[in-house]
């Protein structure tokens, strides 16, 4: 049977993308609870959406079942995910309002909202396995189909794009940005790098795409005019929205190319 691709989408995507899709919503249980997906109808291969604030948004960062909807993925035999989010930028060389891809991320303490640890092996299983981060959690295959498909829509950065999660529900304040972008750090948001580990366990192949909507360091000046800030924001989520239809309809399941280990119980 042919590997699905998916999408998981965050709050940008609440009011145009249902409408330009033709979906059917559905629920899987997972150990974990109860998770919606949505299938895209549109395209000859299995091709999903999720999204993780739930639809309509109702959500916090804190509160997403993480694991519930890494299993949905997994149930759906998903090959190619991508992961989408808005993000604070820490680094000038960084534009707003234009998609980027992420190289790699920062999880200092690898723990969920909840305060348990970021795994899908909570509890001893003899399906229980530990990540090895070789390649890297980003699929550099998926990423080389992003900017294949994505042309002048996506930022061609000549440098890595490091990601840090700072969990939520609340905002960073000045100091914990300037000691993010000290770490060399790129961009931060509250969601994104769980839903990265969580399918890099179960052996699905992730690209992260992300659009600052403002510098978060008070030594960055961001936009001032309101009109300009409008229509950078409408040309942002019309690449997005452009980016997230073409992967769907031409995004090809991936190699994953770290590495799992478990111990020999035999």
């Amino acid at each position: 049977m042919m590997k699905s691709v998916a999408v998981i989408l965050g709050s940008a995507f609440q009011d145009s993308m249902p409408q330009a899709l033709d979906l059917e919503r559905f629920e899987i249980q997972t150990a974990w609870g109860k998770q919606e997906l949505y299938h895209a109808k549109n395209f000859q291969h299995p091709a999903y959406l999720l999204f993780r604030h739930g639809l309509p948004h109702r959500l916090l960062p804190n509160q997403i079942n993480y694991r519930s909807q890494a299993q949905a993925l997994e149930e759906v035999d998903c090959g190619a995910l991508m992961i989408t989010s808005s993000v604070g930028v820490l680094d000038s060389n960084l534009p707003l309002f234009k998609p980027m891809l992420l190289t790699d991320l920062v999880m200092l303490d690898n723990r969920l909202p909840d305060g348990s640890t970021c795994t899908m092996f909570s509890q001893p299983s003899l399906k229980q396995e530990h990540l090895v981060v070789t390649e890297g959690l980003f699929s550099k295959e998926l990423n080389q189909q992003i900017h294949r498909l994505a042309g002048d829509l996506i930022h061609a950065a000549k440098q890595p794009i490091v990601f840090a999660y700072v969990a939520g529900p609340r905002t960073k304040t000045a100091a914990e940005n300037k000691i993010w972008h000290a770490l060399g750090v790129q961009v931060n948001s509250m969601t994104l790098a769980p839903e990265v580990i969580l399918a890099n366990e179960l052996k699905i192949p992730c690209t992260g795409l992300v659009v600052g909507h403002k510098y978060s360091t008070p030594a960055i000046k961001n936009i001032d005019d309101p009109k300009s800030m409008f229509d950078s924001l409408k040309s942002s989520k019309y690449a997005m929205e452009t980016l997230v239809l073409k992967f769907l309809e031409k995004g090809c399941p991936a190699s994953f190319d770290n590495q799992i280990y478990q111990f020999n119980h035999e």
